[in-house]
C-alpha cells in the first residue's frame, strides 16, 4: 500500500508530470541535460527526481560521475496507464538541451 499511496502523491505536481513526460519522450537524459532542457536548478530537480525514483516511475544509471534517469521498465499497469494518460495532456514540452557530451556533463 505504501508505494501505491507513494505513486499517487508523485503524480501531485506539474513538475514531476512534465518530468515523466519529457523522459517518455526524450528517453534516458543526463541530470545535467535535465537541468538545461527544464531550466531547473540542481537541487530541485534531484528532489522531484529522487520522489518519483521511490514511487517506481524512473530508475536512474550512474556512468561514471554523472547520472543517467529514464522511464523504469517494465512498468506495472498502475504505473503504464499512468504514463499513458499523462501522454493526453496538453503539456509544451521543451526541446532536449544536450548539455551532455560523449564524455559526460559540461554543467
Amino acid at each position: 500500500m505504501e508505494i501505491f499511496l507513494k505513486s499517487v502523491s508523485a503524480l501531485n505536481d506539474e513538475t514531476r508530470v512534465l518530468l515523466l513526460r519529457f523522459l517518455d519522450e526524450y528517453g534516458e537524459c543526463c541530470v545535467c541535460d535535465l537541468q538545461s532542457s527544464l531550466d531547473m536548478i540542481q537541487s530541485r530537480l534531484s528532489r522531484h527526481l529522487k520522489i518519483l525514483k521511490e514511487a517506481g516511475f524512473i530508475k536512474v544509471e550512474r556512468k561514471g560521475t554523472w547520472a543517467y534517469y529514464s522511464i523504469r521498465m517494465p512498468l506495472d499497469k498502475f504505473r503504464s496507464e499512468a504514463i499513458q494518460e499523462i501522454k493526453y495532456l496538453n503539456i509544451t514540452l521543451p526541446k532536449l538541451k544536450k548539455a551532455s557530451k560523449n564524455e559526460g556533463c559540461n554543467i
